[in-house]
């Protein structure tokens, strides 16, 4: 039984709060308590700041990450590889990627994995703007880097089939470091640039 409050702005705080990931209602209630302890000009400055979040990030034309710009930073950044592109599943995995310290090339951001169980399929995801990048020229490398699970394998394998028209692009995905069932934001970063170092052709995985 959910825990009633004599307060409506209390009630509303913790059913506001509770809506975030990972946070229940006794969680809620001690943030809502916290912030009312603490002086308004700091309840305020967190109010502002997830206003001006929202309203402030709006997501790159190119590669589908968080930017307060058309094109991300690192889509502008003159000095990575434009030749090799990352596919990732989410911002999470952009900013792990970036935290190896391993990779110089650009991303792409799917916004997901194919998952019919959950009714996304391929073109509720950044697909079929991969593919117009890669029509576009000036790409020779596609990483898939998705997690290591069966919606990832089975988003990996239909983008494969989907470039495998491209007979000069050169398709390869992590070595398998990245433990079976792991989604790549709870990988270690030495695993997942060692992981990225050591990629493979993607038609490797099934040629034998």
């Amino acid at each position: 039984m959910e825990q009633e409050f004599q307060s409506p702005l209390l009630e509303r705080a913790v059913t506001e709060l509770s809506r975030l990931p990972g946070v229940g209602r006794k969680t809620a209630l001690r943030l809502a308590l916290h912030l009312l302890r603490q002086p308004s000009e700091r309840a305020l400055s967190l109010g502002n700041s997830i206003i001006d979040l929202r309203n402030g990030i709006t997501y790159c034309k190119v590669c589908h990450n968080i930017s307060e710009s058309a094109t991300c930073a690192i889509c502008g950044d003159q000095r990575r590889d434009a030749t090799t592109v990352c596919v990732v599943e989410t911002v999470k995995d952009v900013m792990s990627f970036e935290n190896t310290g391993q990779y110089r090339g650009l991303y792409h951001v799917l916004g997901g994995v194919i998952s019919p169980m959950d009714g996304v399929g391929p073109d509720s995801l950044e697909i079929a703007s991969l593919i117009e990048r890669v029509e576009a020229g000036g790409v020779d490398e596609v990483i898939l880097a998705l997690s290591a699970t069966m919606e990832g394998d089975t988003t990996n394998y239909y983008i494969y089939r989907q470039l495998s028209g491209f007979p000069d692009l050169k398709i390869t995905q992590l070595a398998r470091g990245v433990s079976v069932g792991n989604e790549i934001e709870y990988t270690d970063e030495i695993t997942l640039g060692r992981s990225l170092i050591n990629r493979t052709l993607f038609s490797d995985s099934f040629a034998k």
